[in-house]
C-alpha cells in the first residue's frame, strides 16, 4: 500500500478520496487553485500545493504542475478524482514517465474508450450490443443527414469526445437536422476541442442504466446495476441502485456485457459501462445497448457502495498499489437499496440557471450519508460545478430509501444561494417515481409541477418578521419599557410585531394577526409547533420550515431605482461572452436570443424580456463580466 498519494481534484470528491486515505493510515496531498485556498479539501489533507489561477486551464488540467506537485512532497501515487485530468490519457503518460503511479486504468484503456464512435466499434468486436447509428469519420453535413435518414428519426446527434450532455441534440424532423448540427458541433468544439459527432437512433422510451465494473487489468467483475433515468438535459439528478424492474436474466446479461467490455481493453481500477434500455415492454434481455464506458470512479458510486457495502476508494488504492482483486464475483452480494440526490446550487424556476453565494447556513438531514466539499462560510465559485452535496440514503427496500431520501431532502438547510432541494424533494415524491415508472423523460414531462415555485407558508412569513425584529431567541433586544410595544418591522411587504412578553409576541401581517410563542420546542404560530429554524445574514433571513423560505429583508435607507429593468439584460453571473446575435438598432421581439454566456462549465442563452429596438450593445464577444453587468439595452420602437 502507498504510504502518501496526491489528490489531482477539488470538492467533494477530493474530500472523499482522503476520508478512506485517513481509514488505511494513507497520506494526502491535496492541490488547489487560487480560488480553493481556504476550500474543504485543502483543510482536511495531510499537505497541499497551490498550482495556479482559479480558472481550471490554470489550475486543475494542468498536469505538470501537479505532477511536480506529487514529486517535491514524495507522493508515489495520483488520485485524479472525476472529471479535470481523471480521462486524459496524455496525463496518465506523463504520470508514469515521472516515475508515479496513476490510480486507474491505462492510457491505452482509456484511449479506447476516449471517443465514442471508436468505443462502440470495439464492443461490438468483444460481443457488446450497440444501438443502431453512424460512428464513421466523414462529418459532411450531407453525409450525416443521409445517415441520419437512413437510420430513421428520430435521431441524437452526439459529440463523439462529448459528457454530460454537451454536443447533444435531439432531432425529430429531417428539417430540423441541419440546424442541430450546427449547434452540437460548436458546443462540442467549445467544451471538448473537437467538434466531431455520431448519430444514433433515438430509443422511444429510454431509461439509463450503468454497471459499475472493476478490474485488475486482467480479469474484471461487476458490481451490479445502477438506475440513472432521472435526468435533465442529459444530466443525472437522482440515481439508484440497483435498477427498479430489475429482473436476475437481466442483470446477468448486462454485467456479463459490462465485465466483457472491461476485459477486452484491459481495464484496471473502478470504471463504469452504460447501457441505454427500452423500458417500453419491461427489462428485457434483448432490449439493452452500449452507450459508453466512463473509465473512471462515477459520481454516483456511492449507491453501489451502499448495497455491497464495498469501499469503491479502497479497492482503487489496493489494486493500484499491485493487490490482486479483493474479491471474486460469487463473494458480491447485493443488500438492501440506495438513493443518491445531487443538490446543486441552482435556480430552479429560472430554468435551472446555475447560481453562486456564499453559504451562510449549512446542515444536513440526521441519519443520512452525505458527501460534501464545502462548509458553512464556504462560497459557491463561478469557476466550477455547482455542486454543493450529494445526499445518500440506505435501506432494506426500495420505498424506505425512497422515503429516508424524501425526508432527508427536506430536512437538509442551506442558506446563502438558490438551491435545488424543492425540486429533488419534490421528485423523491413523485408517484410515478415511487412505482419505479423510471425514464429519462420523466422530469421533462413533469416540469412545471417539479419546478413550480415552492409556496411560502403564513407561518414562515410570521417568523420571518420575528427574526427581522431580533427577537428570534425570545429577548426583547431593541425594545424599551417606555416605547410603545408595538413596532412596524422591515419587511417584503406591511408587518409590524406587538411584544406582550419573552417569547410571547403578536404578529401582524397586513390586516391578519398570528399569536406566537417560544416553547422549549422552538416557536409555536396560533398554536402549532413549527420546528422551524433560522439562518440570517446580510440583509437575508431563511426560515426552514418544510423547506427553505428566504426573505430579503429591505434597508428601509435604501433608495431604489426606477430604470425599467426589462430595458436591461444583465449577466445572471460571472463569465464569458461567447456570442452576441444583435446590433444597434435592430429589432427584436420577446424571446429572441440577444447573446449567450459560458459559465460554470455551461452555455447560457440570454433573451429578450420584451419587444423592442437594441438601443445599446454594451459588451463585445470575448469579454469576461462580473454578475449584474449590463450587456445589452433595449428601447421602445420610435
Amino acid at each position: 500500500m502507498f504510504s502518501k498519494i496526491l489528490i489531482a481534484n477539488r470538492g467533494e470528491i477530493a474530500c472523499r478520496v482522503i476520508e478512506t486515505a485517513r481509514k488505511l493510515g494513507v497520506a494526502t496531498v491535496a492541490v488547489y487553485s487560487e480560488a480553493d485556498s481556504e476550500a474543504r479539501h485543502v483543510a482536511m489533507a495531510d499537505e497541499a500545493v497551490a498550482i495556479g489561477g482559479p480558472a481550471p486551464k490554470d489550475s486543475y488540467l494542468r498536469g505538470d504542475a501537479i505532477i511536480e506537485a506529487a514529486k517535491q512532497t514524495g507522493a508515489q501515487a495520483i488520485h485524479p478524482g472525476y472529471g479535470f485530468l481523471s480521462e486524459n490519457p496524455d496525463f496518465v503518460d506523463a504520470v508514469g514517465a515521472a516515475g508515479l503511479v496513476f490510480i486507474g486504468p491505462s492510457a491505452k484503456a482509456i484511449r479506447a474508450m476516449g471517443l465514442k464512435d471508436a468505443a462502440k466499434a470495439l464492443m461490438e468486436k468483444a460481443g457488446v450490443p450497440v444501438v443502431p447509428g453512424y460512428h464513421g469519420d466523414n462529418q459532411d453535413p450531407e453525409h450525416l443527414a443521409g445517415a441520419a435518414d437512413t437510420i430513421g428519426y428520430p435521431v441524437l446527434i452526439k459529440a463523439v469526445a462529448g459528457g454530460g450532455g454537451k454536443g447533444m441534440r435531439l432531432v425529430e424532423a429531417p428539417s430540423d437536422f441541419a440546424d442541430a448540427l450546427a449547434s452540437a458541433q460548436g458546443e462540442a468544439q467549445t467544451a471538448f476541442g473537437n467538434p466531431a459527432v455520431l448519430i444514433e437512433k433515438f430509443i422511444g422510451s429510454p431509461r439509463h442504466i450503468e454497471v459499475q465494473v472493476f478490474g485488475d487489468g486482467d480479469k474484471a467483475v461487476h458490481l451490479f446495476e445502477r438506475d440513472c433515468s432521472l435526468q435533465r438535459r442529459h444530466q443525472k439528478v437522482i440515481e439508484e441502485a440497483p435498477a427498479p424492474g430489475m429482473t436476475p436474466e437481466m442483470r446477468e446479461a448486462m454485467g456479463q456485457a459490462a465485465t466483457r467490455a472491461a476485459e477486452a481493453i484491459g481495464y484496471k481500477g473502478a470504471g463504469t459501462v452504460e447501457f441505454i434500455v427500452d423500458g417500453s415492454d419491461g427489462l428485457r434481455p434483448d432490449r439493452f445497448w452500449f452507450m459508453e464506458m466512463n473509465t473512471r470512479l462515477q459520481v454516483e458510486h456511492p449507491v453501489t457502495e451502499a448495497i455491497t457495502g464495498v469501499d469503491l476508494v479502497e479497492w482503487q488504492l489496493r489494486v493500484a498499489s499491485g493487490e490482486p482483486l479483493p474479491c471474486a464475483q460469487g463473494d458480491l452480494t447485493i443488500t438492501g437499496h440506495a438513493f443518491e440526490a445531487r443538490l446543486y446550487a441552482e435556480d430552479v424556476p429560472a430554468g435551472f440557471l446555475p447560481a453562486t453565494g456564499t453559504l451562510s447556513h449549512l446542515r444536513f438531514a440526521d441519519g443520512c450519508r452525505a458527501d460534501t466539499g464545502v462548509r458553512t462560510g464556504d462560497t459557491i465559485s463561478p469557476w466550477y460545478d455547482p455542486m454543493i452535496a450529494k445526499v445518500i440514503t440506505h435501506g432494506p427496500t426500495r420505498a424506505t430509501a425512497l422515503g429516508q431520501l424524501a425526508r432527508a431532502l427536506e430536512e437538509t438547510e442551506v442558506a446563502g444561494t438558490v438551491t435545488n432541494l424543492a425540486f429533488l424533494a419534490r421528485l423523491a415524491r413523485h408517484e410515478g417515481f415511487a412505482r419505479g415508472e423510471v425514464d429519462t423523460g420523466l422530469i421533462g414531462r413533469e416540469i412545471d409541477a417539479l419546478a413550480a415555485p415552492t409556496e411560502t407558508p403564513v407561518a414562515a412569513k410570521a417568523l420571518a418578521v420575528i427574526a427581522a425584529a431580533g427577537l428570534w431567541d425570545g429577548e426583547a433586544s431593541g425594545f424599551s419599557l417606555w416605547q410603545s410595544p408595538r413596532r412596524a418591522v422591515p419587511f417584503e411587504e406591511e408587518a409590524a410585531i406587538r411584544v406582550h412578553g419573552p417569547g410571547q409576541v403578536t404578529v401582524e401581517l397586513g390586516e391578519e394577526a398570528h399569536a406566537c410563542q417560544l416553547a422549549e420546542d422552538g416557536w409555536r404560530v396560533n398554536g402549532a409547533k413549527t420546528g422551524a429554524r433560522m439562518a440570517q445574514s446580510d440583509g437575508t433571513i431563511t426560515i426552514f420550515l418544510h423547506g427553505a423560505h428566504r426573505f430579503d429583508i429591505p434597508d428601509p435607507l435604501a433608495r431604489g431605482a426606477d430604470a425599467d429593468a426589462s430595458d436591461l439584460t444583465l449577466a445572471p453571473m460571472p463569465g464569458l461572452v461567447k456570442a452576441v446575435f444583435v446590433s444597434a438598432g435592430d429589432t427584436v421581439a420577446a424571446g429572441d436570443r440577444l447573446a449567450i454566456m459560458e459559465a460554470m462549465k455551461m452555455e447560457h442563452t440570454m433573451r429578450a424580456a420584451r419587444d423592442g429596438v437594441v438601443a445599446e450593445v454594451l459588451v463585445a464577444e470575448g469579454a469576461q463580466v462580473e454578475a449584474g453587468a449590463a450587456l445589452i439595452r433595449l428601447e421602445d420602437e420610435a
